[in-house]
């Protein structure tokens, strides 16, 4: 079996913006052999591409493994088509020329029987070059307008319709979430056992008895609610810091952010927390939910949490979305994870809590133009936890129990950060996305940067948070 790479470059006498719009979508007719061109979607919502060429009868069928708006860059995969094609996978990139333009490389790695592999590499480059010269004809691509926000596509908003509503499970620990819901038709209350409803008014008192939507409790887990949207917060946060998705998800799935053992409304356990204590949790609100497939939406310590709970259930999740992290102290050496928790413990044994370093965590958190509103969020969320929270989770977070193999991600993954995330930079996230997509059996990855945010990414910029998110949940099957 022989391998061979194909890399075509070409320069685009178009700004990068203008070329990658074209580029991005990825079942666009704008190739000028591309003869049909329908869109398909795989068994866990991947994109396919199914098209036929002028001439020719074949059908062929790629699949998107890896997508960023934020570097312009999209890789694919051949399902079928090519004769005696092993396996080919494709990546194209839109970058700036150094004078005016744009330069577009489009790559490709084959592997094929050596009789037919030199066949397929010479078309391949034909593709690219004619893909290429396409681009740079503005006359033969009608290049689509910016797309202005609150204009067609953009979705990112809260709902208007949804309500959050907090729910607590009683039995130890006890677990207190934010709930995301439509209005519910007005209905007699009733008492559910192990759990309840807080608030007051006719919001409150229609709010104890669940939607059907929500499935579990008041709707069965095989009814349209079976799939969960869950958040998982940072270890500076809480709940409430996922208000603005919480109101945008749900409207489109149930959705649920859970308070962390030991923050918000959540009690501590009787013992140090472990991460298997946290995937538990979340095993222990599926089920009370009425939950059989999940999405994880982590922060930070929420996405080392979720990214653990996928290498244990990765057959309960249809999508895992990490922001701000993933790996945690997984990969540090001893020596580094002891430092780190150390470091962070010296106020706490000096007897300050949360609330008294507090703006100084904020100071690392926020961007450089984080509004005065964000900062106290943030401010808020830091100071309302317990010390012993907070060293409870430090212990946890600085004693992995494993390296994470990222060839168990076999769901969809979409990776956030910060632009300006000091604890999560891009260049870090952006590579691990690329791990993910180099082991995943069948990857299908997203990395963004979300442009002028730090590192609590969703609260300071939700709408930009919101729009890969609800595209990534608009596509599940």
């Amino acid at each position: 079996m022989g391998r061979e790479i194909i890399q075509v470059q070409g320069h685009v006498p178009r700004a990068p913006e203008d070329v990658w719009r074209v580029v991005r979508d990825f079942s666009g007719a704008w190739h000028p052999w591309v003869a049909t061109i329908r869109e398909e979607r795989g068994a866990k919502g991947a994109r396919i591409r199914a098209f036929t060429v002028a001439g020719e009868d074949t059908t062929y069928r790629e699949q998107l493994t890896y997508f960023s708006d934020s570097d312009r860059v999209l890789g694919y995969t051949h399902l079928e088509g090519i004769r005696d094609c092993e396996a080919y996978d494709a990546r194209v990139t839109v970058s700036p020329a150094e004078a005016r333009g744009s330069v577009v490389g489009w790559t490709a790695t084959v592997r094929a029987p050596a009789a037919r592999l030199g066949a397929i590499c010479e078309g391949t480059k034909r593709v690219f070059e004619a893909g290429i010269a396409a681009l740079g004809d503005a006359a033969a691509i009608p290049f689509p307008q910016p797309l202005r926000p609150g204009r067609e596509g953009d979705a990112s908003g809260p709902d208007a319709g949804v309500r959050l509503e907090t729910r607590v499970f009683d039995d130890l620990p006890r677990l207190a979430l934010s709930i995301a819901a439509p209005p519910p038709p007005p209905s007699p209350t009733r008492g559910e056992g192990g759990s309840r409803l807080s608030g007051s008014g006719a919001a409150a008192s229609a709010a104890r008895l669940p939607s059907p939507l929500w499935g579990g409790e008041g709707g069965g887990g095989d009814a349209p609610g079976g799939r969960l949207c869950l958040f998982l917060h940072g270890i500076g946060g809480g709940r409430s810091n996922w208000e603005d998705q919480l109101r945008a998800v749900g409207g489109v799935m149930r959705a649920a952010a859970l308070d962390l053992r030991g923050y918000g409304d959540s009690s501590l356990g009787a013992r140090q927390s472990t991460v298997d204590d946290y995937c538990a949790d979340i095993l222990r609100v599926a089920e009370r939910l009425g939950a059989k497939r999940l999405v994880l939406v982590g922060l930070s310590y929420g996405s080392w949490i979720a990214t653990s709970f996928a290498m244990r259930h990765p057959e309960m999740l249809d999508a895992l979305v990490l922001s701000g992290g993933c790996t945690g102290m997984s990969e540090a050496g001893p020596d580094e994870r002891e430092a780190f928790r150390v470091s962070r413990e010296v106020p706490l044994n000096a007897g300050q809590t949360p609330a008294d370093f507090a703006p100084a965590v904020v100071k690392v958190l926020a961007s450089p133009g984080a509004s005065e509103a964000v900062r106290q969020r943030l401010f808020d969320s830091m100071a309302a936890i317990p010390a012993a929270t907070y060293r409870d989770a430090l212990t946890c977070f600085t004693n992995p129990l494993e390296r994470f193999d990222f060839s168990r991600l076999t769901m969809p993954v979409l990776l956030m950060t910060g632009e300006h995330d000091r604890l999560a930079p891009p260049a870090e996230i952006r590579g691990i996305a690329g791990r993910i997509w180099d082991m995943a059996p069948r990857p299908d990855v997203r990395f963004e940067v979300i442009a002028g945010a730090g590192h609590v990414c969703n609260v300071e910029a939700p709408a930009a948070y919101n729009r890969p998110l609800l595209d990534l949940l608009g596509r599940l099957p």
